[in-house]
């Protein structure tokens, strides 16, 4: 049986934890939920993590990567259907593959502006990343049209709620399709085209 890399241990451990700090926020989150989470002891944990923070920290930097990836990839797609597919299709996949950070994902939008009381420094990126993803989408920040941007926030997150429950519930697969022409059809491409 093949070892996991580092980085598929580091992927685990950040995944599991973002899950934890998505369900309960920083504060009441804690190393032994996490450790528990992963069937690890809270040692073994902490010898990847030295404390909490920094495996906050951690996550957060994850997230925001994972974000920019997100980002990234569709400046080869011109505004229209299959830029707004591109997206969504990403949306659900990352959420099949890290729900965790999908968990974690809502709960920054959710609790964004309660980050700070819960002893974790807000960073105002994360309002930013969010903006990019939006405007990724065709939405002029500037002077947005506020149809479709009520439009792609109940895409995007209706998306990420609907491929959590689909892992919850181990449907993914049959899910994949119906959650994507949900997404579409509500960024206005009809039935999901």
């Amino acid at each position: 049986m093949r070892r996991p890399t580092r980085a598929e241990i580091d992927a685990e451990i950040l995944d599991c934890a973002a899950g934890v700090f998505g369900r309960h926020g920083f504060a009441r989150a804690s190393i032994q939920q996490i450790a528990d989470a992963l069937q690890y002891s809270k040692a073994g944990l902490l010898h990847h993590y030295p404390s909490k923070k920094a495996l906050f920290d951690a996550v957060i930097g994850r997230y925001e990567t994972l974000t920019r990836e997100r980002i990234a990839n569709l400046t080869n797609f011109t505004a229209g259907i299959d830029r707004d597919r591109a997206l969504v299709e990403n949306v659900v996949d990352s959420t099949f593959e890290s729900p965790g950070m999908a968990a974690f994902a809502q709960q920054l939008a959710r609790e964004g502006e309660q980050l700070e009381s819960e002893g974790a420094k807000r960073d105002p990126r994360f309002a930013d990343l969010g903006l990019e993803v939006v405007a990724s989408l065709g939405v002029d920040l500037a002077d947005p049209d506020l149809d479709r941007l009520a439009r792609a926030f109940t895409a995007l997150s209706g998306a990420n709620f609907s491929a959590r429950l689909a892992v919850t519930m181990g449907l993914q697969r049959e899910w994949r399709a119906p959650i994507i022409a949900a997404a579409m059809a509500a960024l206005g491409h009809g039935g999901g085209a």
